[in-house]
């Protein structure tokens, strides 16, 4: 750009006018706008925009297989199994289903065709002899049942579920094998047992030793003991022999009752040799490992002793 500016000198009568031209440099940026912009602007009247369906009173429809939130409180209109019986998602696998069950062969057929089953007639001709009965007569393939039950029979699900035998173990790390615990319920309640093994039952084998304390070789389960500190080494010693077979009982045999009216007494279930045995094995080894240990004098007194509470003792804050 330039701007002419003109100057006026008088010397004397006469006057003289100077003009003065400035050039200004001006640069122009072009700033391009993105497509996205473009394409909203260009947009004509024409362009159909959803407007959202109203009934005849005016009102919103709600799509009933949408799920909204009530009045902002954050609880669903409705919940995750309802919401699946309305999309009729159980519709579409049991299709599904029936769609690859129909589908033989996969190299002659189309992904979407469906082959459709080749029904039996309902009704089947049958001849009959004799005048005037029309010779033929149309008859049910499948008989109606005569009978018919007063109630409903609940149908059969079949869920793969695991057996009881087939679940995982899992022990607490206080009750290691070796480790000396706290018996809370029982007939020995109060008295301290040492861990001899871990059953695939999910129980625990402990033991007295019988000859200190009177605890013989029985399964216990983990939530009925509180585990301690103390701990012996039972590693060089093996019970592979001790499991819950084991210890299954023997049920006794059935005594006719008309004979045995007045016979009350029960008879008393008698250990064998065999559950003798295992007790002497199991309680020489533990006795060895408390030999073996650096306080077996305190170790044989604490084990022949009692759990014991008195007034003003918190069971919380005692460290085991």
């Amino acid at each position: 750009m330039s701007t002419p500016s003109a100057k006026t000198a008088t010397s004397g009568g006469k006057t003289t006018t100077k003009t003065t031209t400035t050039v200004v440099k001006t640069t122009t940026t072009t700033v391009k706008k993105p497509t996205q912009q473009l394409s909203l602007s260009t947009r004509g009247v024409s362009s159909k925009v959803k407007k959202p369906k109203t009934t005849a009173n005016g009102k919103k429809t709600i799509n009933a297989h949408s799920n909204r939130e009530l009045n902002a409180s954050g609880l669903m209109r409705f919940s995750r199994g309802r919401m699946f019986h309305r999309r009729a998602l159980y519709r579409i696998n049991k299709w599904k289903g029936d769609q690859a069950k129909l589908q033989g062969d996969k190299t002659k057929k189309t992904a979407g065709s469906i082959q459709k089953k080749q029904r039996k007639p309902a009704l089947t001709k049958k001849t009959i002899g004799g005048e005037r009965n029309g010779k033929e007569r149309l008859v049910r393939a499948k008989r109606f049942p005569r009978y018919y039950p007063t109630e409903e029979r609940p149908k059969k699900f079949s869920a793969k579920r695991k057996k009881f035998s087939d679940h995982p173990r899992h022990f607490r790390s206080t009750l290691a094998p070796g480790s000396v615990v706290i018996l809370v319920a029982g007939k020995h309640a109060g008295k301290r047992a040492v861990v001899v093994k871990h059953l695939s039952s999910g129980l625990l084998l402990v033991t007295g030793p019988h000859k200190l304390n009177g605890v013989p070789l029985r399964r216990v389960n983990q939530i009925y003991v509180i585990g301690t500190s103390t701990k012996l080494d039972l590693s060089a010693a093996k019970f592979d022999n001790l499991d819950d077979k084991f210890f299954k009982r023997v049920r006794p045999t059935k005594k006719n009752a008309e004979k045995d009216i007045f016979d009350s007494k029960k008879e008393k279930t008698q250990l064998s040799e065999e559950r003798r045995q295992a007790q002497r094995t199991t309680d020489a080894a533990v006795l060895s490992a408390i030999k073996a240990h650096a306080d077996r004098r305190l170790l044989r007194q604490y084990l022949k002793s009692r759990f014991q509470l008195w007034n003003g003792v918190l069971p919380h804050k005692l460290k085991f």
